[in-house]
């Protein structure tokens, strides 16, 4: 099991080297552990890894040792939930019915599922292509803007996250996926600072001042660049953060004037996680592109989607995607049966109550304890931002580390963004019991501190 999103060198730390010992005490695990280290080529954020998982079902995963954590990680596929066995079942008939369809054929399966995704999608969002991962579908939505607009310039956001391609982290602005590789990424990948809640880049400390400082921003870039293809961004970013109302539909208006179309991308926010079936229908702004993925394939199959407006069809003649799996019956059938799930058990709404009901409890924490500062996101994707305290908002890091620590001892697993905010993001089948349970473990670590 990786734990949660740890950052490069943190296995060394006190608290992750001893959860590590830990597994290590254990010899099957310490086993597989050293089994992984020699077969893997290593890199940041996954080696090494701290455990390793041998079962997931529901809310749980549950390691070789047989020690079970309530996963509010995920890495943002499991909105249905791990092994779901209405999923399950949907897979094995598939398989006996249709396992694989090469790419000069059709498929019932694969055709049902750009349907029904252009149903959902919000405006005249209804082209779709298919991708095995959210990275390999932001390069889809980059080449697809090159070609609809003549332009190859982007404009995004620093420290985003959009990919680990060169186009993807071209257009991201992580400094993880940027950094060791030799040689300029994409030319053309202009960025600006994003808006930030406090300790805003452009010199204010409210978010509304943040959010129209850098609306004006990028309005100013792209008239100045005059060729910009395409400005892409999480409509809430996953660290996660909420813009101020009305910042996305200036945003809208700014791409408008300049002929740039406006790509969302809604990989770990999209499909209810965040109280709606889509995270842009919070801001009634609808982009040009939308990108999809992760829980498109109900934690079991890799899948992601590119959907774009109708008129935007305009690159027949490129292979633009192009993959092997781009009409995989088995992916398909997991993400409509994901679909299926998401709006027949009413997840989104779901997410909407429940993410309600955990905001007001964390917002009462804060009002208690000093080192916690912004409550953020939406449905069941939250943040709290661990600071020094005190009247001192700056990032602590080492505490918001110690917290996990405490968490991941009495069986919650989530991850760290931006290096101290301490992101819940449950799957949205969460029974209200196992979601207050979840609660009380994670107010008893931030009260201890």
């Amino acid at each position: 099991m990786t734990a949660h999103t740890h950052t490069e060198g943190e296995a060394n730390t006190s608290a992750a080297g001893a959860t590590r010992r830990a597994s290590m005490a254990h010899a099957p695990t310490r086993e597989l552990l050293e089994r992984d280290s020699r077969a893997f080529l290593h890199q940041s954020l996954s080696t090494p890894c701290l455990d390793a998982i041998a079962h997931a079902e529901g809310i749980w995963i549950e390691n070789l040792a047989g020690r079970r954590y309530m996963d509010f990680h995920g890495n943002s596929v499991h909105h249905i939930g791990y092994a779901h066995p209405r999923l399950k079942a949907a897979l094995r008939a598939q398989m006996d019915e249709l396992c694989f369809a090469p790419r000069r054929f059709t498929c019932e399966t694969s055709v049902a599922l750009a349907e029904t995704l252009g149903r959902l999608a919000p405006g005249r969002l209804d082209k779709v292509l298919f991708t095995t991962g959210g990275s390999d579908a932001i390069e889809v939505a980059l080449k697809l803007a090159r070609a609809a607009t003549g332009r190859f310039k982007t404009l995004s956001f620093w420290d985003a996250f959009h990919g680990a391609g060169f186009g993807a982290a071209s257009v991201g602005g992580e400094a993880t996926f940027r950094s060791g590789i030799a040689g300029p990424l994409l030319p053309g990948a202009e960025h600006v600072a994003p808006w930030a809640a406090h300790r805003c880049p452009y010199g204010t400390h409210s978010l509304a001042d943040s959010a129209r400082a850098c609306a004006a921003t990028i309005s100013y870039v792209l008239e100045r660049e005059g060729d910009v293809a395409a400005f892409i961004a999480e409509p809430m970013r996953a660290s996660p953060l909420v813009a101020a109302p009305g910042f996305w539909k200036e945003v809208r208006a700014a791409c408008d004037r300049h002929g740039t179309l406006l790509i969302f991308d809604e990989i770990p926010t999209g499909l209810g996680k965040t109280g709606r079936f889509f995270a842009c229908e919070h801001e009634g702004v609808v982009p040009d592109i939308l990108v999809l993925g992760k829980a498109l394939g109900g934690a079991m199959l890799p899948i992601a989607a590119v959907v774009a407006r109708h008129d935007l069809d305009v690159a027949g003649d490129y292979a633009i995607g192009h993959y092997t799996h781009e009409k995989n019956p088995l992916c398909a059938r997991a993400a409509l049966t994901t679909l299926a799930i998401l709006r027949e058990e009413g997840l989104a709404e779901r997410a909407a109550e429940l993410g309600a009901q955990a905001r007001t409890r964390l917002e009462t924490l804060a009002e208690r304890v000093p080192w916690v500062g912004d409550i953020r996101g939406r449905g069941l994707m939250l943040g709290v931002e661990i600071v020094a305290g005190c009247s001192d908002d700056a990032p602590d890091p080492a505490r918001a580390e110690r917290i996990l620590y405490r968490c991941l001892d009495e069986g919650l697993s989530f991850k760290i963004s931006s290096g101290n905010v301490l992101t819940l993001s449950p799957p949205l089948v969460i029974a209200r019991a196992d979601l207050d349970r979840a609660l009380a473990i994670f107010e008893a670590a931030v009260l201890a501190g």
